[in-house]
């Protein structure tokens, strides 16, 4: 079960961007992330490499955790909003529930749930 304190530190860790170092220092190093229903990526050092590709694509972005965020034992459900502008102007806001589990005082399981539809970029604004 995490305390409270590692769970700030983690979303602090989130909203300042430092999405892959996130991964780095709060997931096991078997941990899994799954997409709504698709197949979970597994490996703390494959889930790294994931996110660093993501922003590599990403001109900015901002992540901002609507509060709260629930804990309850092992189990976390935080509510996020994601702002990505792209190399190419296009935009993509994103809002999903992270649902986890923990075990001790990093993430084992976590799963994101979302429209789908959201992940289509908009155009650049003219």
């Amino acid at each position: 079960m995490p305390s409270r304190e590692t769970l700030e530190r983690f979303i602090a860790r989130v909203e300042e961007n430092a999405h892959a170092q996130a991964i780095e220092e709060f997931y096991t190093e078997n941990a899994s992330m799954q997409e709504n229903q698709a197949a979970p990526r597994v490996g703390r050092t494959n889930l790294v490499t994931g996110e660093r590709k993501v922003m590599e694509r990403a001109k900015s972005l901002t992540s901002t955790c609507v509060r709260p965020a629930l804990l309850d034992g092992d189990h976390v459900v935080i509510r996020w909003i994601f702002r990505f502008e792209w190399q190419d102007g296009s935009r993509t806001e994103m809002e999903e529930l992270a649902w986890q589990r923990w075990e001790g005082e990093r993430i084992a399981e976590e799963t994101f749930f979302y429209d789908p539809a959201q992940r289509l970029p908009k155009p650049p604004v003219a």
